[in-house]
C-alpha cells in the first residue's frame, strides 16, 4: 500500500515537472584569457542593458545589466565605451559576430527588431540563436583579458514570476 501511495505522489509530481528549455552557443574566439560566466547574475533578473568596449579591431570589454544589477566588467580598458538600453519588456533573441584569435564584431538582434552591431567586419563568422522558441538570452560567459577572448551565449525562457 505504501509503495502504491509513494507511485502515485511520483507521478502526480512528474506532471508538474516543466521541460527543460534551456541551449548554449559557443564559445566563439581564441583560446586566451580568463574564464568568467554571469551565470549568478541571471537570478537579478533579465538583461536590460549592455556596456561594450570597442577599439579599432577588437571587441575589448564587457559588462551586462542583470535586472537592476551590473555584472563584473571582463576585458581591457582601451577603447571606445558604448552603453545601450533595452526597452522594458525587449530581450536579445539572436547574436552573431566574428572572430579571429579574439572577438572582432558582435551583433545583438531583439525581439523588437532592433540590431545593434559593435566592432569590425573581419575573422570568422558565427550566428548564435537559441534552440527553443520563446527562449532568450539569460547570460553570457568566455574568456577575457586585456581584451575578449572567445564568448558563449546562455539562453533560456525567464521565470513568469520576474517582476523587475
Amino acid at each position: 500500500m505504501l509503495a502504491l501511495t509513494l507511485l502515485a505522489l511520483f507521478c502526480v509530481s512528474a506532471e508538474s515537472v516543466q521541460p527543460r528549455l534551456s541551449s548554449y552557443n559557443g564559445e566563439y574566439g581564441g583560446g586566451g584569457g580568463e574564464r568568467f560566466s554571469h551565470s549568478g547574475y541571471q537570478l537579478d533578473g533579465p538583461i536590460t542593458a549592455l556596456r561594450i568596449r570597442v577599439s579599432n579591431y577588437y571587441i575589448v570589454g564587457l559588462q551586462v545589466r542583470y535586472g537592476k544589477e551590473w555584472s563584473n566588467y571582463v576585458g581591457g580598458t582601451q577603447g571606445d565605451l558604448e552603453e545601450i538600453f533595452l526597452y522594458p519588456g525587449e530581450s536579445i533573441i539572436q547574436v552573431s559576430g566574428k572572430y579571429k584569435k579574439y572577438l572582432r564584431k558582435l551583433v545583438l538582434v531583439t525581439d523588437k527588431g532592433r540590431y545593434m552591431p559593435f566592432g569590425k567586419d573581419t575573422g570568422t563568422s558565427f550566428n548564435a540563436a537559441p534552440l527553443y522558441p520563446d527562449t532568450v538570452l539569460r547570460f553570457i560567459s568566455g574568456r577575457a583579458g586585456s581584451l575578449i577572448d572567445a564568448i558563449g551565449l546562455h539562453w533560456d525562457s525567464y521565470p513568469s514570476d520576474y517582476s523587475g
